[in-house]
């Protein structure tokens, strides 16, 4: 089995972990109570999901 002969410099090991960030989520808004919501998920404000209500909100 290969071993690596030198150790990784550390600009070889930040160039590759340059893509590592992280996103903030994308909102949606909801089309019955035109809150922000994540998409494709039922809404915590109205509890409506493709149209019509799934969840009871008190």
């Amino acid at each position: 089995m290969p071993v690596p002969k030198r150790k990784t410099p550390r600009a070889k090991t930040r160039h590759r972990r340059s893509h590592w960030k992280s996103v903030a989520p994308t909102y949606a808004s909801c089309p019955q109570c035109r809150q922000a919501k994540l998409p494709h998920t039922v809404c915590q404000n109205c509890g409506y999901y493709g149209g019509r209500q799934v969840v009871e909100v008190e």
